[in-house]
């Protein structure tokens, strides 16, 4: 069953009711969040690896509530708004690069998926979402060793303009080649993998008294809006919220 396509009947409750038997499997995965929401974007049904993220002892205690109510004052709202967008249009939001904050108050890197669920006349009745925290590079992987010099130039050369065919050219193979083998090793593209090192410097960064304007010089920026937006885009937080968050 798809997630999108509800069976033969009914509603977000009858989704809901039938994914129940399965839903242990995925409070099994701890990198793994999963949730399903209502048309107010709030929680119906959730994994235990999210309640524990936002400080609660069971998943049922975030039945009910948006992510603006369980997630700090800072992160919760953006959340919610990045729901409501998903609910309003239907359109879904793949493969999204983001820095999340894990326990600890420590920030971590997943990529997430939201999407619409829709009954059998095509009306939008909620939402299904899932995140899953980047894991280690597949270093067995024929082509890692390739891989990990484009990789290593990344990290190592975040702060000058990089391009496709810079790394290409450090591998050996074609772009298609490149994104491909990039996605399977690293779980990333390799624009995903270039704005993860420049964020991810960014980041620690900004726990610092160095002003912005020089952060998004320090990370390969030259426009100081093109960096808060890149920046807003993956974290859901502006640099100077972000610095309110962690400094």
């Amino acid at each position: 069953m798809r997630l999108d396509q509800l069976p033969s009947s009914r509603d977000l409750a009858s989704l809901v009711v039938s994914l129940q038997q399965i839903a242990p499997l995925f409070d099994a995965m701890p990198g793994v969040v999963f949730f399903i929401k209502d048309l107010q974007a709030r929680y119906v049904l959730a994994n235990q690896t999210l309640a524990q993220r936002c400080g609660l002892k069971d998943k049922q205690q975030l039945e009910g509530r948006t992510a603006k109510e369980v997630f700090p004052a800072s992160l919760g709202p953006v959340y919610t708004e990045q729901d409501l967008r998903v609910l309003s249009d239907g359109s879904p939001l793949s493969d999204q690069l983001e820095l999340h904050l894990y326990p600890g108050r420590q920030p971590g890197w997943c990529l997430t998926h939201k999407l619409a669920l829709r009954d059998n006349q095509g009306a939008v009745i909620g939402m299904a979402g899932i995140s899953h925290d980047l894991q280690a590079a597949q270093s067995t992987h024929p082509a890692y060793q390739k891989l990990a010099a484009v990789d290593a130039h990344i990290r190592a050369h975040y702060a000058l303009p990089i391009s496709l065919a810079d790394l290409t050219a450090i591998a050996e193979i074609s772009v298609a080649q490149l994104e491909r083998q990039c996605k399977r090793i690293f779980q990333l593209t390799p624009r995903q993998m270039i704005h993860k090192a420049r964020l991810g410097a960014a980041s620690q960064l900004l726990t610092g008294e160095l002003p912005i304007t020089d952060i998004a010089l320090r990370c390969g920026y030259t426009d100081h809006s093109a960096f808060s937006r890149q920046f807003k885009a993956l974290t859901g937080l502006s640099p100077s919220q972000y610095r309110q968050v962690y400094a």
